[in-house]
């Protein structure tokens, strides 16, 4: 049902189909994540969490299938939105005569400490405010999404279409970086998050589950997924990255089909209806979800086994995956987790999960396992070779074959109208024998090389 989806969205919108496939892998586990956590053979639990970064330049209409995916979300917390509405007017009223109720217990001169201890008791705690009606967030800082985490569901999605705002925000600053880093970590790890702060005193959140997909531009995402103090914490190894070739200059103007409408449907109602099943939670809200244990079938565990030493053995010096070792490291965990989200959508009551989930699981990681080197290998997120290609792409569309620093400073590309990224660029280009510097004073560059793409 999520193929079927995937692809009708990838046909409809016009976009590669590992891009659609992203937006719904990611949709399927904010829906999955709240029901169940997989259990690992060696009987740890995990939760459905997955994080996924996609990378498509702008264009690339990424945002347009996020929109087809992300329906039944919408449709939710439209939902949600209402009920909030009618609770919050009935619990200002609670919260009002509470809070009256509390003033005269207090100021009754007639009551002893005994008489005010017992009344006190009597009027119980405070009327607790409703949830707030939202389940996704496109670029929370840690800070905040853990203070707005107590008063709000205990499932909530970061899905940033525009991802470059979460890349270059306040939290990814130098001095916020690893913190930001290691909350979200804990995020992915379901593990119970802490923080004392002396304006905002302690917060314990327990039983929290966060689901995660940005989109990236190429620049950003080089910023982000290159980032030496993000894959040190091991922030990056938590992320499956999709990075597949635009298909502009292909995308003729094509009907939309019945069948790819309904396909999108049949994926909507089972999202909605996964969402709109009661989570298993605790009725003191600050403990959060519990969600129910999903373990592996027999089978399923003996495929999990394989793929395991399997990804092993590649991790060696000279091996397929000796450059990726920190995401090869949590494979075989990501393929337990999306196992877990298939499962859950599949049957919401499954007693386990089967061998066919976690085949399909299995093909998935390998391929954000080859991903994940075809980018390392060919340095795709590299900034400074995307900015050199960025520069070498303008400097092939110039009249001329010369032309001035200044005029590169000025006129060229974004990624290089800083002296030291063009410096860097033209440095690249030169050593690949795509220009040379025939003047100091002005400075200016020549172009020698004659098609595009050899940097």
């Amino acid at each position: 049902m999520l193929s079927r989806a995937a692809k009708a969205i990838a046909a409809k919108v016009q976009v590669p189909a590992a891009i659609a496939s992203q937006s719904v892998l990611a949709a399927a586990s904010l829906a999955a994540q709240a029901h169940a956590d997989v259990v690992l053979p060696y009987g740890q639990k995990r939760p459905l969490s997955l994080n996924f970064a996609s990378v498509q330049e702008s264009g690339g209409r990424k945002t347009t299938a996020d929109r087809e995916a992300l329906w039944p979300i919408r449709k939710r917390e439209e939902v949600l939105h209402e009920i909030y509405v009618s609770e919050r007017q009935a619990w200002a009223i609670a919260a009002a005569s509470w809070a009256a109720e509390k003033r005269a217990i207090e100021a009754n001169k007639k009551l002893d400490y005994e008489g005010r201890r017992e009344a006190l008791r009597d009027l119980g705690p405070e009327p607790e405010s409703p949830l707030h009606p939202f389940l996704v967030a496109a670029d929370p800082t840690i800070e905040g999404l853990i203070k707005a985490w107590a008063n709000a569901p205990a499932s909530l999605g970061l899905f940033s279409a525009e991802g470059g705002q979460f890349v270059g925000g306040h939290g990814m600053t130098a001095e916020n970086r690893l913190r930001t880093a290691a909350g979200f970590s804990e995020c992915w790890d379901g593990a119970t998050i802490k923080r004392v702060r002396a304006a905002d005193g302690v917060s314990i959140l327990r039983g929290r589950r966060l689901a995660a997909h940005i989109m990236l531009q190429p620049e950003a995402a080089a910023t982000f997924l290159t980032d030496p103090v993000l894959k040190d914490q091991g922030l990056l190894s938590r992320f499956l990255v999709a990075s597949p070739d635009t298909l502009a200059g292909s995308r003729r103007y094509a009907e939309p089909r019945a069948e790819d409408d309904a396909a999108i449907r049949v994926y909507g109602a089972r999202i909605l209806a996964l969402l709109e099943t009661p989570w298993p939670i605790s009725t003191d809200r600050s403990q959060g979800l519990d969600p129910r244990a999903l373990p592996l079938s027999a089978d399923a565990t003996n495929l999990w086994r394989d793929f395991y030493d399997g990804v092993e053995v590649k991790c060696g010096a000279g091996r397929d995956y000796a450059g990726i070792r920190d995401l090869a490291a949590k494979a075989a965990e990501h393929v337990a987790r999306i196992a877990g989200v298939l499962t859950i959508v599949e049957n919401i009551n499954a007693p386990e999960v089967r061998a066919v989930e976690m085949e399909d699981a299995i093909v998935l990681v390998a391929w954000y396992l080859g991903e994940a080197v075809r980018l390392q290998e060919g340095s795709r997120t590299d900034p400074v070779l995307l900015r050199a290609q960025a520069l070498l792409n303008w400097l092939q569309l110039q009249p001329g074959s010369e032309i001035s620093f200044r005029e590169i400073l000025r006129l060229g590309p974004n990624a290089t109208r800083i002296k030291k990224d063009a410096d860097q660029a033209i440095e690249v280009l030169s050593a690949h024998g795509w220009v040379e510097e025939t003047s100091k004073r002005p400075r200016t560059i020549r172009l020698l090389g004659a098609e595009v793409g050899h940097a």
